[in-house]
């Protein structure tokens, strides 16, 4: 069975971030993906923490240098993570939320987009499953 344009989306989407990550801290995460849930995209990432992070978050003023830093990063890319979304989905990112775990590794990226992306999806499926006929 052929792949959705909303997974094959869904894929990229967590392909880009991952090299994206990469680029950002030298290694991406052990796992990501991606869902389209309406007007949003919700990015879960797993083992993100990097070995020295991994030692600091053993104390409270360690995990907190790690989520300060992170949140710093990631205000300095903003733009090009908003920028990802944008140009994979076709829609325009309203508003973006980030927050790490220090306690389990994990990173969740939400990009709030102007449109219901996933109805659009379903749509489009639809109406080529409907030429197919």
């Amino acid at each position: 069975m052929a792949q959705s344009s909303k997974s094959k989306m869904e894929s990229l989407i967590s392909e880009s971030y991952i090299k994206l990550q990469r680029e950002i801290l030298g290694r991406g995460p052990h796992e990501t993906k991606t869902f389209i849930v309406r007007d949003m995209v919700i990015i879960r990432m797993k083992g993100v923490l990097t070995q020295e992070e991994q030692h600091l978050v053993k104390t409270e003023k360690g995990k907190q240098l790690v989520k300060a830093m992170r949140r710093i990063l990631r205000e300095q890319y903003s733009l090009e993570t908003e920028g990802i979304i944008s140009k994979i989905t076709g829609c325009q990112v309203c508003s973006s939320h980030s927050d790490i775990s220090t306690k389990l590794g994990e990173q969740v990226e939400l990009f709030v987009l102007n449109k219901d992306l996933e109805k659009l999806l379903k749509e489009q499926s639809d109406f080529k499953r409907c030429q197919e006929d």
